[in-house]
C-alpha cells in the first residue's frame, strides 16, 4: 500500500516541475546554510589547533576597575607585571600561558611590503598550547631572562619571507628595523584563534613597552591549564581569591573585577560585549530562535505552495473522491508527497553543504582555517526537516479532505 503512495507521489511531483523545483530549493538552501554557519561556529567554540586544551583551561580577557567618584571605569587586558605577579604565581595550575595581542609589524622582501603580526609570549605559552613545530623549537625560560632576540614562525610567514618550504631555523628575520634569529617554525594558526594566533611569537622580554609596564592594565590575557576538569572549580576560586587580595592601584578605585571562565563562556561575553553571567544563556537563546525560525521558512513556504496547488488539483482531487477515493487516502498521499519533497531536499542539501565547505577551504576565505561539517548537527537538522515536512503537509491535507466533490468538479 505505502508503496502505491510513494508511486503516485512521484508521478504528481514529476507533473508539477515547477512546485517541486521551488519546494526543494527553499529546502536545501536552508538545510546548506544552516551546515556552513554550525560548522563555522563549530570552529570558533570547539577545542582545535592548537588550543586543543580547552576542556580543562579558563581564560579571562578583561580587568576592570571601577571608580565611583568619577563615575567612570577602566576595562581592558592585563599589563605582563599583573599577570606575572597574580597569575603565574598560582599553584593549581598546571601551566599559565601569557600572549599579548597580536600587533603588526612592518618589512620588506624584493621591494614589497609584508606585514607580520607579532605576539609576545612567556614560555608557559608553548606548554598549554600544542603547536606542531615543522622546525626547530620554542624559545626557552634562559633566552626570555635573558631578553635574547629569538623568533618562533608559522609557516606561512616563513614561505613569504625566506621562500616556500625554504628552512628558516637560524636564520635572521628583519621587521621594524630589529633582527631576529628564528628558532623555530609551526604550522600556522588561524587568525579565529584568538588566544594562539599570530605570525610571529617572540620572548615578550625583547619589547620596552611591555617591560616597562608596571600597571595593571596592557595589551595581555591569559590561559590558565588545569591538571585535569576535576581541578577547574578549584583553579577558579584560587583565581577569585587571588583577584581579592589584588590592592587598589589608586585611592579613587574602589573595586576590581576579573573572572577566569572557560572559552565559550569568555567568547561569547566578547562576542556581545556583555560581562554579566548570563551571556552564555542569551547567546544560545538567540542562536536557538535563529535557527528554528530558519528552518521554520520553507516548511512555510511548502504551506503557502500547498494550499495554492489544493486549487489547482482541485479537479483531480474531486475526480478521485467520484471515484471512491476515501480522504484518508487522499490525506496519507498528499503528506507522502511532502514526505519524499523534504527527502530529495535533505539530500541536495546535504551534498551543496560539502560542496561549499570545501570551496570554502579551498579558498581559504579566512586565513589557515578549515572548516567541516558537523553530522550530529547534520543528523538532527535532517529530523527535523522531515517533522516540519510532515507539518507542512497537515493543514492542506485536512483543507483538502474537507472538499466537497460537487465543489471539487466545477473546475473539470
Amino acid at each position: 500500500m505505502l508503496t502505491n503512495y510513494f508511486k503516485i507521489a512521484i508521478a504528481v511531483l514529476k507533473r508539477r516541475k515547477f512546485f517541486t523545483f521551488i519546494s526543494l530549493f527553499g529546502i536545501s538552501f536552508s538545510l546548506t546554510i544552516l551546515m556552513v554557519l554550525t560548522a563555522v561556529s563549530d570552529h570558533l567554540v570547539s577545542s582545535s589547533y592548537p588550543d586543543v586544551y580547552r576542556d580543562r583551561s579558563l581564560y579571562s580577557m578583561t580587568l576592570k576597575l571601577t571608580d565611583p567618584k568619577e563615575k567612570g571605569q577602566r576595562t581592558g587586558p592585563f599589563s605582563y607585571h599583573f599577570l606575572h605577579t597574580y597569575v603565574e604565581s598560582m599553584k593549581t595550575p598546571e601551566a599559565v600561558a601569557i600572549s599579548s595581542i597580536f600587533s603588526p609589524s612592518n618589512t620588506y622582501v624584493n621591494n614589497q611590503k609584508l606585514v607580520i603580526d607579532i605576539k609576545y609570549t612567556n614560555a608557559g605559552f608553548w606548554k598549554v598550547l600544542q603547536f606542531r613545530f615543522l622546525e626547530g623549537k620554542p624559545y626557552t625560560q634562559a633566552q626570555i631572562d635573558a631578553a635574547e632576540r629569538v623568533a618562533v614562525i608559522t609557516e606561512h610567514t616563513r614561505d613569504r619571507y625566506f621562500g616556500k618550504g625554504s628552512p628558516a631555523v637560524g636564520k635572521i628575520l628583519e621587521t621594524d628595523n630589529v633582527q631576529y634569529r628564528v628558532a623555530g617554525v609551526v604550522k600556522s594558526v588561524p587568525i579565529t584563534q584568538v588566544f594562539a594566533y599570530g605570525d610571529m611569537y617572540l620572548p615578550w622580554t625583547v619589547s620596552k613597552q611591555h617591560t616597562g609596564n608596571k600597571g595593571y592594565n596592557g595589551l595581555f590575557t591569559p590561559i590558565l591549564l588545569a591538571h585535569s576538569k576535576a581541578d577547574l572549580p578549584a583553579m577558579q576560586a584560587e583565581y577569585a581569591h587571588q583577584m581579592s587580595k589584588v590592592p587598589m592601584p589608586h585611592e579613587h578605585f574602589t573595586e576590581l573585577e576579573s573572572h577566569a571562565k572557560p572559552y565559550l563562556t569568555t567568547f561569547t561575553r566578547m562576542m556581545l560585549g556583555n560581562h554579566k553571567s548570563d551571556a552564555t544563556s542569551k547567546l544560545m537563546i538567540y542562536i536557538g530562535a535563529f535557527l528554528l525560525f530558519f528552518l521554520l521558512l520553507p516548511t512555510l513556504n511548502l504551506v503557502n505552495l500547498n494550499l495554492s496547488r489544493i486549487l489547482e488539483r482541485a479537479s483531480e482531487i474531486g475526480v478521485r473522491k467520484a471515484f471512491g477515493a476515501s480522504s484518508r487516502t487522499l490525506v496519507v498521499q498528499f503528506i507522502v508527497e511532502n514526505v519524499i519533497l523534504t527527502l530529495i531536499g535533505g539530500l541536495i542539501g546535504v551534498v551543496l553543504s560539502f560542496a561549499v565547505i570545501a570551496i570554502l577551504n579551498q579558498v581559504e576565505l579566512l586565513s589557515h582555517v578549515q572548516l567541516a561539517l558537523n553530522y550530529k548537527v547534520l543528523g538532527i537538522s535532517l529530523v527535523i526537516c522531515l517533522f516540519f515536512g510532515c507539518m507542512s503537509g497537515v493543514y492542506p491535507a485536512w483543507r483538502m479532505s474537507r472538499m466537497q466533490i460537487a465543489t471539487a468538479l466545477k473546475n473539470v
